[in-house]
């Protein structure tokens, strides 16, 4: 059944009510499509969206690319990585890095302690 046309589910209301039923019928939907023809669909009608990728993925991401969401940072060796930025706009800009990347490792004594007392309690 088409579910734009479901008179059940026109309101906000009504679809949060069916959310598992909706979830459930819209996984079984969207198998059917490849990422790049959801996106092609969707970009076509207009709708907001964002494809779930892994970490490594987002460095190719053309959004992030022509948004400003990818910044270069300079490591300790003298490398460039680039960093995403939170995807937020405050005040109309979007917030840069705040401080250097940290080295391998540098962090490591500070989380597993935390990691223990949270245990301890």
């Amino acid at each position: 059944p088409d579910l734009a046309a479901d008179p059940t589910l026109q309101t906000n209301e009504q679809r949060v009510h069916r959310r598992p039923e909706l979830l459930k019928r819209l996984g079984e939907i969207l198998l059917h499509y490849k990422a790049d023809e959801l996106s092609a669909s969707l970009e076509a009608a207009g709708l907001p969206y964002a494809p779930i990728v892994r970490p490594e993925q987002l460095l190719d991401d053309p959004h992030l690319k022509s948004s400003g969401g990818l910044v270069p940072m300079q490591t300790d060796d003298g490398a460039t990585a680039d960093v995403v930025l939170l995807p937020l706009l405050m005040g109309g800009r979007r917030p840069g890095v705040r401080q250097r990347l940290p080295r391998p490792g540098e962090h490591n004594e500070e989380v597993l302690g935390a990691l223990a007392n949270r245990h301890a309690a």
